[in-house]
């Protein structure tokens, strides 16, 4: 019997792994501060795209160890789920337990 390791060269072992299903996100909404922003720079507006793909592919961005193990296990049995993206500003998103609702928000709008 052959061993697979994930370190296996190329063209070896059980091929790539499998994509991770998109997170279900609902409703998208931005908080009035978000909006705001969003409104008035281009910049930040892509930058909260790009958050909000990542949160849907399941890359929890600036969180500790301990959080995204919390979103992993959230993310497979129907809890809610919290990611952090950016210092300066930092947003928030926040999909709810039953998936109905994800919300963009800064910090402070908590």
């Amino acid at each position: 019997m052959k061993i697979l390791h994930a370190e296996a060269a190329p063209g070896q072992g059980l091929g790539p792994r499998p994509k991770r299903q998109a997170l279900p996100m609902g409703q998208l909404i931005m908080t009035r501060g978000v909006n705001d922003r969003v409104a008035m720079d281009a910049g930040f507006s892509k930058f909260v795209l790009l958050s909000l793909r990542r949160h849907r592919s399941g890359d929890w961005g600036d969180l500790d160890a301990e959080d995204k193990a919390a979103n992993d296990w959230s993310r497979g049995n129907g809890e809610r789920i919290l990611s952090a993206y950016g210092t300066d500003p930092k947003i928030w998103i926040i999909t709810e337990a039953d998936r109905s609702v994800t919300t963009v928000l800064f910090p402070e709008e908590y």
